[in-house]
């Protein structure tokens, strides 16, 4: 990320109710907008504009789902990890911590269909 952010426009963006959603909802796998939508329980222009917030601040990654039938969509997965803040010496100090992510899709599928059904998926 990006160390440029202001800790006062980062806690704005986690105090938001919509934003802390698809946070969660995405930490546990990649959704569309659609999804996040009916997940998040608001409108899709409020999910991309909370995406969009997100992104500017690195804490989801978009990624496009290639489907069998033609009908590709991106869909978002959160790379936050863990926010934290500390107060010290009359000043304070937030550290972002992020996911890491596999290199591949199915990299962690013990069966080896397992793990071609994921990179097929996920193309």
């Amino acid at each position: 990320m990006s160390e440029d952010w202001e800790l006062a426009e980062v806690l704005d963006l986690l105090s938001d109710e919509y934003a802390r959603s698809i946070l969660a909802a995405t930490s546990v796998e990649p959704m569309s907008a659609k999804q996040l939508s009916e997940q998040c329980n608001a409108s899709l222009p409020t999910v991309y504009r909370r995406i969009e917030w997100l992104q500017e601040y690195e804490l989801i990654e978009e990624r496009t789902k290639v489907e069998l039938s033609g009908n590709h969509h991106k869909v978002y997965s959160a790379t936050l990890d863990e926010f934290s803040m500390d107060l010290e010496d009359g000043g304070y100090e937030a550290t972002i911590e992020r996911t890491s992510r596999a290199e591949f899709p199915g990299e962690d599928a013990e069966d080896t269909a397992d793990r071609f059904t994921k990179m097929w998926e996920n193309l």
